[in-house]
This record gives structure tokens, sequence and C-alpha cells, in this order.
């Protein structure tokens, strides 16, 4: 958003999938358009591969006639009544940086609706040149290419993506139950039958007032000493410095979120052996 010299506008989040929240999204739209100010285009993110409401925010979309690009970054694998996150954008995007569930090692890619959009993504990322026989470039592109080496790695790990989703899922599944008696600790998970997350990352939020004031912040030291990595949640990005500028609507869910949220260890490799020791971690914590 930035690169084009366009300002970003950031909507709070909602509880149920932690994700763009549709209602606060319609009221940021009205304003913006009172102010003669029409959005360009929504942004929603399916976070931790977990879709977002993808037919209401779909339907604020239609409604206001504003193109929805798809950040299916975290969510390959992921489905919302049965069909693939990734797809449910104008423009979507995949990820297949270091860290997600299959890798080219960096990168991505888009998806498009017509051929037109996918030759012009190719245009601007190979330096939009000109079909001269010259080099002319009558647009300002960018050199984002992926090498053949690399795409090569991630289509070929494009067959074992299913094997890798059952283990992450396996690990959420893991923390289901590791946590089912734990007053105060809600493991991030589906809301409906409609929802199926790849669960890129298992999450929890702490209510550290039924925990005997055990917080997220305290579990994440406490595991960080046993050379367990935990994280906090992902930074709402209007309370980043870079942005401190920038328009904001909604309250404060994404922010409460981040205060008491952690995100796990949920890596594809994790084996019994580290399970016992996070299983042991949690229970010492909690005195259980």
């Amino acid at each position: 958003i930035v690169y084009l010299g366009a300002k970003p506008i950031f909507i709070d989040s909602e509880l149920e999938t932690w994700n763009i929240c549709p209602t606060v999204l319609e009221e940021a739209i009205k304003n913006r358009i009172a102010n003669g100010k029409k959005p360009k285009a929504i942004i929603g993110v399916h976070l931790y591969g977990m879709p977002f409401q993808v037919d209401a925010v779909r339907a604020v979309a239609d409604k206001y006639e504003i193109p929805l690009v798809e950040d299916s970054a975290e969510a390959l694998g992921s489905t919302f009544k049965s069909k693939k996150c990734g797809t449910f954008g104008d423009i979507s995007i995949l990820s297949f940086n270091g860290n997600k569930i299959i890798t080219t090692s960096g990168g991505g890619a888009i998806v498009t609706k017509t051929l037109e959009q996918k030759n012009k993504a190719v245009f601007l990322s190979t330096q939009a040149r000109d079909n001269a026989p010259h080099y002319q470039h009558s647009e300002i592109g960018y050199n984002y290419r992926m090498s053949n080496i690399c795409a090569g790695i991630g289509r070929g790990q494009m067959e074992v993506l299913d094997k890798h989703i059952g283990l992450r899922r396996k690990m959420h599944e893991f923390y289901l139950d590791l946590f089912k008696d734990i007053p105060g600790v809600a493991v991030f998970n589906e809301p409906n039958e409609d929802y199926f997350s790849n669960h890129w990352l298992s999450c929890i939020s702490i209510d550290s007032s039924k925990t005997n004031g055990v917080t997220s912040e305290v579990m994440r030291l406490a595991f960080e000493k046993e050379n367990i990595e935990c994280r906090p949640l992902w930074k709402p990005m209007h309370l980043q410095p870079v942005f401190k500028d920038c328009l904001y609507f909604g309250n404060d869910v994404a922010e409460n979120l981040f205060t008491n949220g952690l995100c796990l260890p949920s890596g594809s490799n994790l084996t019994d052996l580290d399970r016992n020791r996070i299983s042991n971690m949690v229970k010492s914590l909690f005195g259980i």
C-alpha cells in the first residue's frame, strides 16, 4: 500500500476468527465515502490459517463495489464452506516463505481471476519491460521473480501439502487436549463447521483473572527459560510506529488479543519428546 503511495486504513478484529470485522469494515467505508475518499481495495487476511468471515466480508466488498484482495499467506489448505482459501478474492496471494507449511525458501504466488491479471502481474514482477527488441520501460516495475529452482522445489512440496497440514492440525489437537481443563486458557479454534483451518500456528488467549495471575507474558518467559519458543500474537498494524498517523476504525479487540494471546510451538517436525516437554511445562506452570 505504502509502496504505491496510498494510505492504509486499519480495521479492528472480531472475536470469532480474530480477523477483519465486517461490521467495522462497513462503518469505515461509509465514513470514507462521506469524506469523499472511497477506498480502492479491501485486504482480508486469514490469520494463522483461520479463514476470515468470507461471506460477510465479500458482501461488504460487493455492496460498495470495492475489490477484495485476499491475503491467504498463512492459509494454504484452509477452507471455508469446503472451498479453498485463496479463491475468494478478486486477487489472492499465497506465501511460500521459510516459516510456512510448504516453502520455496521465500516468495509466494498470486491467484487471479483472469489471464489479463496474471499477465500484468508477471509483467510488473519482471521489471515491466515493454515488448521491444531494446530495453524499454513505460511503467515502473519490480524484480520480484522466483527462480525456476525455487519454483521447482515448491511444486514438489505441493505433493506433501496435505501431510503437513495433517501434522499442524495434530499439534492443534494436542493443545486442545492439553488446555481443556485449565480455566482461563482458550485455544484458538474454528467457530463452526464452515471453517477448516490448517492451524499453521496454534494460539491461545489467557484470562489471567482465572489463572492465578499467569499471563501470556509470564508463560512466554517461563517457556523461554526452558528454550521453548512462544511468541505474542502479531502486533496490530495500527499500533506499529510506522503507521501511527494512519486512520483506525474499531475498538480494542485486536489490542486485547495482542495483550493476552500467545503463539505456541506448531512446527510439522515436532516430536513426541517435544510435546512431552511442552506438556510438562504447562502442567508445572498452571499447577496441574
